[in-house]
């Protein structure tokens, strides 16, 4: 396989921090953002050129255009889009989500996805090729008490980019896909040391790195799991 460029969010932990470890291994260049100052500079220091990254919240519109317009200013879009950003709510019933706790996590699922595809994508239609993957979840098909601000915003995605399947040229693609359950910081957020007997996101990135790199036209609108089948 050729060498990608891959914009990835939420790069400085998690699902996101293995997945461009995996991405760079495979000789692909990573170009992503996160909110911690600490691991960005970790990654730059660990990751040279042409690898680049960024201290950005995708919840902040302005923030996303001059990231985007960075990354484009040679007229080179992305090959990969990833949207993995992404908080999960405090557990309690929902009429305990008071506003401000509400509206980071909109902020950071449902608008912060939009405002990556809002800047990048129109420079990837424009060549009529690219993948985007935004994140959805297991709580993006199916429901859990406690949990229910979370559920919103995988289903939003998962609408979301179904519609923007319709609406894309052809040769492209977008799908919602559900990552699986692993063991990261979120997981451990909802089920403490529960989260333990799932694998960790490094053994999950060795899976889902090739799953992602081999999506293509061909799965443009599935609601897609890693290593699974459509659902």
């Amino acid at each position: 396989m050729w060498a990608m460029k891959i914009v990835l969010t939420g790069v400085t932990r998690g699902l996101g921090r293995a997945l461009a470890e995996e991405f760079i291994k495979g000789g692909h260049t990573v170009l992503g953002c996160g909110r911690s100052g600490d691991a960005i500079f970790d990654l730059r220091m660990t990751h040279g050129a042409p690898h680049d990254f960024s201290v950005l919240d995708v919840g902040l519109d302005s923030k996303v255009s001059i990231w985007a317009a960075k990354i484009l200013e040679n007229d080179s879009p992305p090959d990969l889009l990833i949207n993995n950003a992404a908080v999960m709510n405090r557990l309690a019933p929902l009429w305990e989500q008071d506003d401000r706790e509400f509206t980071k996590l909109v902020d950071a699922n449902i608008r912060g996805v939009q405002n990556v595809i809002r800047h990048f994508v129109p420079a990837m239609v424009a060549k009529k090729k690219g993948v985007i993957v935004n994140f959805s979840s297991g709580w993006g098909r199916s429901v859990a008490p406690e949990v229910a601000s979370y559920c919103m915003s995988k289903w939003a995605i998962e609408g979301l980019t179904k519609a923007l399947a319709e609406e894309l040229p052809k040769g492209m693609a977008a799908v919602p896909l559900n990552p699986g359950v692993i063991d990261t910081d979120m997981l451990r957020s909802c089920w403490a040391d529960g989260a333990a007997s799932y694998s960790k996101a490094e053994q999950w990135s060795k899976v889902a790195a090739p799953f992602i790199l081999k999506l293509g036209a061909k799965d443009n609108g599935k609601s897609l799991s890693v290593g699974g089948a459509e659902e």
